[in-house]
C-alpha cells in the first residue's frame, strides 16, 4: 500500500471515530506528555487536563481536515506539540495568577468573624471555581449562568454532544475536588 493510502485510511479511521485507533492513540501518547508536563513544573491533574484538552484539538482537527496525519508517528508528534504549547500558556497563566493573587489577596480576605455554613460553602466554591482551567469555567459558566444546553456547549466547542456532557461531568468532579480538600484543611 502505498503513502497516500495509508494516509487516507488512517485519517479516514480517525475521521469515523474508529474507537479501537483513538483508543490506542491516546494510550499510547499519554506517557510522553505526562513526562514533559511533570518534568515541568506539573502534577497529575494537570497532565490529566492538559493532555485531554489536546487530544480532543488534535482529533478535531483531523475531523475538521485541518490536520491530515500521514500515520501514528505523525499523528504522535502533532499531539505532543499541542500538549507542550498548551503547558506553556497555562505555565504562563498561572505565573501571571500568582502576581494578582499576590496583589489582591488582601483584599479576597473574609474579614467578618461570624460566617454561617452556606455562606462559606459559596465563598469555598467560588475560590476553588477561579483555578479550574479556563476551559472548564467556560463550559460551567455556559452551562449553569447562561443555561445553555450541552448541544449548545458542543457546538460552541466543536466536540459532540457526548464529549460536552463527559466534559461538564469531568470539570464539576474538579471543582468538587478542589472544595473538599478546601473544607478538609480548613
Amino acid at each position: 500500500m502505498s503513502q497516500p493510502e495509508e494516509s487516507s485510511v488512517f485519517v479516514e479511521a480517525i475521521q469515523r471515530d474508529d474507537l479501537h485507533l483513538l483508543k490506542r492513540l491516546y494510550v499510547h501518547n499519554f506517557q510522553q506528555v505526562n513526562y514533559y508536563i511533570v518534568k515541568n513544573s506539573g502534577t497529575e491533574d494537570d497532565v490529566k487536563d492538559i493532555y485531554q484538552e489536546a487530544f480532543l484539538a488534535v482529533w478535531r482537527n483531523v475531523q475538521l481536515a485541518r490536520f491530515s496525519p500521514v500515520d501514528e508517528k505523525e499523528f504522535s508528534a502533532y499531539l505532543f506539540r499541542v500538549a507542550k504549547n498548551k503547558w506553556i500558556d497555562e505555565l504562563r497563566k498561572k505565573k501571571t495568577r500568582q502576581v494578582v493573587l499576590v496583589n489582591d489577596s488582601i483584599d479576597e480576605i473574609p474579614f467578618h468573624q461570624e460566617t454561617d455554613e452556606t455562606d462559606l460553602y459559596i465563598d469555598t466554591v467560588k475560590s476553588k471555581y477561579k483555578h479550574l482551567g479556563e476551559r472548564c469555567r467556560e463550559l460551567l459558566k455556559r452551562f449553569y449562568f447562561n443555561k445553555q444546553s450541552l448541544k449548545e456547549i458542543a457546538a460552541a466547542f466543536g466536540w459532540t454532544e457526548a464529549s460536552a456532557k463527559n466534559n461538564k461531568y469531568r470539570c464539576l468532579k474538579q471543582l468538587r475536588e478542589l472544595v473538599m480538600n478546601e473544607e478538609s484543611s480548613i
